[in-house]
């Protein structure tokens, strides 16, 4: 084979390469730029959804003890669109109220139930077993224990300059692991479906 040859397979092989990541990519900037950008078809209002995180954050690679059965992966926070909630595992009432909105936003997006996955990352108290296994089967509760924990808990913004860990916040991460959205207590029940229906109608990853 010649250079010349040589030379037009690699562009041809880079080319290849840069069209299937922009398959990956490409597809969640368009969602993101046709609803919150400055597209005729973003939506009016906005103010009353979650609050946005811009950038988006992506979130460390974390291995993170499993309530009574091992660890996560490293990438658990990929392959999937995920709902957190942070809190103590004693589960207030506003904890309650977090994961029960979860919950029924999973089962709202019927088709895409699957593309979703809901975990509660634990601070402390764990936990109310018998509450969590009676009414959030599905729910994967991860423990915030160690070094490990504080590196993915710095990526998480604070509001009026209160913990993460006491926000009382529900986050959004998209499949690629980074922080999109958060909810807080005050934001209407139908932001975060509204939101995440738009996002998984637009976007073609997770």
């Amino acid at each position: 084979m010649n250079t010349n040859t040589q030379s037009r397979s690699r562009n041809r092989g880079r080319r290849q390469l840069i069209a299937l990541a922009a398959l990956f990519f490409v597809p969640l900037a368009v969602a993101f730029w046709l609803y919150y950008g400055e597209s005729p078809l973003a939506p009016e209002g906005g103010t009353n959804k979650g609050d946005l995180i811009d950038p988006a954050r992506p979130l460390p690679r974390v291995s993170l003890p499993i309530h009574a059965e091992g660890e996560t992966a490293p990438d658990f926070l990929t392959g999937q669109w995920s709902m957190l909630y942070i809190g103590r595992g004693a589960c207030d009432e506003r904890c309650r109220k977090a994961l029960y909105l979860t919950r029924q936003t999973r089962i709202a997006l019927n088709k895409d139930f699957d593309r979703v996955q809901r975990i509660f990352l634990v601070s402390a108290d764990c936990c109310d077993d018998l509450f969590l296994s009676s009414e959030h089967p599905d729910l994967l509760l991860v423990l915030l224990e160690g070094s490990e924990s504080q590196r993915l808990l710095e990526a998480f913004p604070t509001y009026d300059g209160i913990d993460v860990t006491g926000a009382g916040r529900i986050y959004l991460v998209d499949p690629l692991g980074n922080l999109l959205m958060s909810y807080s207590e005050a934001a209407p029940d139908k932001a975060l479906l509204k939101d995440l229906k738009k996002l998984l109608r637009l976007s073609h990853i997770g």
